[in-house]
């Protein structure tokens, strides 16, 4: 029998998937971890108002969602201060990347990230059949000046960067991001990923017009208002380009109560700030515990901290499988130098509480293997 006739670019792809998910790995050690501090979650959850709204919600959930998204975008346009014209909601940041990357991307186009940023992003590219060239962080930090001398010397289509960053929750102030922008080079977008935005300093938030046809935004509600499992995303781009999305998005995609949590969550500055202080103080603890067993840690503008382990990749692994074994869930760059680290996220005070107490033992264990 004859099965399914791949396109040879899917052909030629692995069998991987970007994230192993904590559901996987603790299917694999039998039980369920104490402390899930790796997948940077919100573990402080949304707001209580956008859990009554998706409640609520629920008993309507026999009919589709609104396809355009309308009360959603028009919150999101209200509060960004652009129109409705300027923003695409979409199945998370990771869904609109997809999206983003076949309404731009065929066999053979070039695209440019930095290697070790965010991979999901990559397994867009592979499979639309683009060709990727990935460059250096410097200094633990994606670096502008070097994406967009690639994107030069390759004529790449986009270029992607997230802001703060994704792993080693680094970021570059907003005026680089700005002048890196005058350097893009003619016909390339720059893909601007700004899904830990609600825990960045003002320094980071670049001055970007809305209509600026150089550039897409692209923001969720996965983090600061803590609704991961919801998939809501969205775009700022210039109305030419939004449009284009709905050529080829999924019009029903969305969830019609995560598009209610949504709404109710982006009204709730109250809440907002309140996970904002408690990750700041989660960070401070992370910080606290590195440096109690000799580590340290990288500044972080996001809702993890980078934990430099203080060797290299191998041992860091080391470190990552030992807190598996004792019930705690983190993951760690991929690509060295920064897989010398290990990703903590902002858990809670149990969480922390916990980490601190098995985190000797497990340098420990770790040293000895």
């Amino acid at each position: 029998m004859i099965g399914p006739r791949y396109p040879a670019h899917i052909a030629a792809l692995p069998s991987t998937v970007p994230f192993v998910g904590p559901e996987a790995q603790e299917r694999k050690i039998g039980h369920s971890f104490a402390a899930r501090i790796g997948a940077n979650e919100n573990v402080f959850g949304p707001s209580p108002k956008a859990i009554a709204a998706m409640q609520t919600a629920a008993c309507d959930i026999w009919k589709y969602a609104d396809p355009e998204n309308h009360d959603l975008k028009a919150a999101l346009a209200a509060r960004l201060a652009c129109s409705a014209s300027n923003v695409v909601v979409g199945e998370g940041i990771d869904g609109l990347l997809g999206y983003l990357v076949r309404l731009l991307v065929s066999r053979g186009d070039h695209v440019v990230t930095s290697d070790g940023a965010y991979p999901t992003f990559n397994y867009h590219v592979a499979g639309f059949g683009g060709i990727l060239h990935k460059v250096a962080y410097v200094d633990d930090h994606e670096d502008p000046q070097s994406l967009m001398a690639k994107a030069h010397e390759t004529g790449a289509k986009i270029v992607y960067l997230a802001n703060p960053d994704n792993p080693m929750g680094t970021w570059q102030s907003g005026v680089t991001i700005e002048n890196a922008l005058d350097d893009l080079p003619s016909g390339c977008i720059l893909v601007l990923d700004e899904a830990y935005i609600e825990f960045a300093p003002q320094i980071a938030i670049p001055d970007i017009d809305p209509n600026d046809p150089r550039v897409i935004r692209l923001r969720t509600f996965s983090k600061g208002y803590g609704m991961a499992g919801a998939r809501v995303g969205y775009g700022i781009g210039a109305p030419e380009l939004i449009t284009a999305f709905d050529k080829i998005r999924n019009h029903f995609g969305m969830n019609r109560a995560a598009q209610a949590g949504a709404l109710a969550a982006l009204g709730d500055n109250t809440w907002l700030l309140h996970v904002q202080n408690q990750v700041a103080q989660a960070r401070l603890r992370i910080k606290a515990i590195a440096e109690d067993n000799g580590l340290s840690s990288l500044p972080s503008a996001t809702n993890f901290v980078a934990v430099d382990c203080g060797k290299d990749g191998a041992f860091a692994r080391a470190v990552l499988a030992q807190l598996t074994s004792q019930g705690i869930f983190v993951r760690m760059p991929f690509v060295a130098p920064q897989d010398r680290c290990i990703r903590i996220g902002a858990g809670t005070p149990s969480d922390l509480d916990f980490l601190a107490e098995v985190f000797p033992h497990v340098l420990a264990q770790a040293n000895a293997s």
